[in-house]
Formats: structure tokens, C-alpha cells, sequence
């Protein structure tokens, strides 16, 4: 593949994750904020971003620590937040066994809701190893970037953001946005009103397993609706 080509996919990537920028920037902005309102301080909270990047995980971390938790309990919570992406890694582990040693090494720390949507909607149609994984770079770092920017913003601004901005409808817009992406036919619907549904019902569970049961939940459901199917 030219040099030309390898471009070509890498903006590709980057590109395609433009329109989830929406709801991630504000989101950065939520954590960056919450980091520099906290004990931890502001620079503490903004080396989360790069060591753990995962906002959901990463905002947890931070309050977590403020409070004072355990460490087992700090740990334990990022892990089960960050599960789905046990599931991911399944999905991927295919198409990156094509990719070079080094590549199979450094992408996985870009992986993220949205690139694994991008990137598997992408690979459905481009067979080639080389522009997939360029693909996969430039979703990555089209969301690591902004992400990094939006979190040292919001430690900048602290508390200066006035409480009328209601900046948490970011957190649930950075997901509901994946959805009309990734529901396609009627197993994906399905699988989505399911874990929908059984997250609402569980989420007092401890630990936030209620994600994880209604992550298996709508698995269990997509996978039986597409075998009704065939």
C-alpha cells in the first residue's frame, strides 16, 4: 500500500468520528472539571486521561480517589466499567491477528466505544489489513486528541463553568449517539432494547454489575434474534 493510500485511510478514520465529537468534548469538559474540583487536584485528574483513557472509567477514578476508597475498590471499579471491552477485543482479535506485532501492541490502548464501531462497520467492506489498520489509527486518535484537549480545559476552568450549562447530558449523549450506527436489522434492535431495559432494572446492583448483566443481557438476545433469523 502507497503512502498516499495509508493517508487516505488514516483521515478516513478520523473523520468518521467527527460527529461523536458532540458528545465527548462536553464529556472531557465534565471530567476535566470534576478533576479540578476535587482533592486530587487538577493535574493528578489530567494524567487520567492519558493513562487511563475511558471516560466513564476514568470519571469514576477520579471520584473515587477523592473519596478516599481502597485501592482494590478503585481498581475493581474501572475494570468493571472498562468489561465491555473484553467483548471488543473478541470481536477485533480476527482482523488484528493480520496486523504487525508492534500494531497488535499500540492499538489496543485507542480502543474505545467508538472506534470499535467505526472500525468494525469499515472492516465490513475494506479486506485490506493495511488500510484497516490505519483506519483504526486515525478513529483512535481522532477521539484521544480531543479528549486529551477537553479534559485540560475543564481542570483550566475548575468550577468557573456555572451550574446552569448542565454539562452531564454528555455523558449519556456520547453513547445514545453510537445508536442509530450500530442498529442495523432486527437483532441489533432487539439486543439494544433488551440491554436498555435490564440496565435501568439493575443498576442499583453493587460494583455496577447491572453493565455487565445487561451487556450479557443484550448479547444473549442479539445472537438468539439472529439465529431466529437464519
Amino acid at each position: 500500500m502507497s503512502a498516499s493510500t495509508a493517508r487516505t485511510a488514516f483521515w478516513k478514520g478520523a473523520h468518521t468520528i467527527l460527529p461523536v465529537l458532540l458528545g465527548i468534548v462536553p464529556f472531557g469538559a465534565i471530567v476535566g472539571i470534576t478533576a479540578g474540583s476535587t482533592e486530587i487536584g487538577g493535574l493528578t485528574g489530567l494524567l487520567t486521561s492519558p493513562i487511563i483513557f475511558a471516560g466513564a472509567a476514568q470519571l469514576a477514578t477520579i471520584q473515587l480517589v477523592d473519596q478516599g476508597a481502597a485501592a482494590a475498590v478503585i481498581v475493581a471499579t474501572a475494570l468493571v466499567i472498562n468489561s465491555r471491552h473484553l467483548m471488543y477485543s473478541a470481536a477485533l482479535a480476527g482482523p488484528f491477528q493480520q496486523f504487525p506485532r508492534s500494531w497488535r501492541l499500540a492499538l489496543p490502548y485507542l480502543l474505545t466505544d467508538q472506534a470499535f464501531l467505526f472500525a468494525s462497520l469499515n472492516w465490513e467492506t475494506e479486506p485490506d489489513p493495511v488500510a484497516r489498520r490505519w483506519f483504526f489509527l486515525g478513529a483512535g486518535l481522532g477521539l484521544w486528541v480531543p479528549w486529551q484537549i477537553a479534559t485540560a480545559v475543564g481542570v483550566v476552568v475548575g468550577t468557573g463553568v456555572p451550574e446552569s450549562w448542565e454539562l452531564d447530558f454528555a455523558v449519556p449523549l456520547v453513547f445514545m449517539a453510537l445508536l442509530p450506527t450500530s442498529i442495523r436489522a432486527r437483532p441489533e434492535l432487539a439486543a439494544a432494547l433488551v440491554a436498555g431495559v435490564v440496565a435501568v432494572v439493575a443498576q442499583p446492583m453493587p460494583w455496577n454489575v447491572g453493565l455487565i448483566v445487561a451487556a450479557a443481557a443484550g448479547i444473549v438476545t442479539g445472537v438468539g434474534a439472529a439465529r431466529g433469523r437464519s
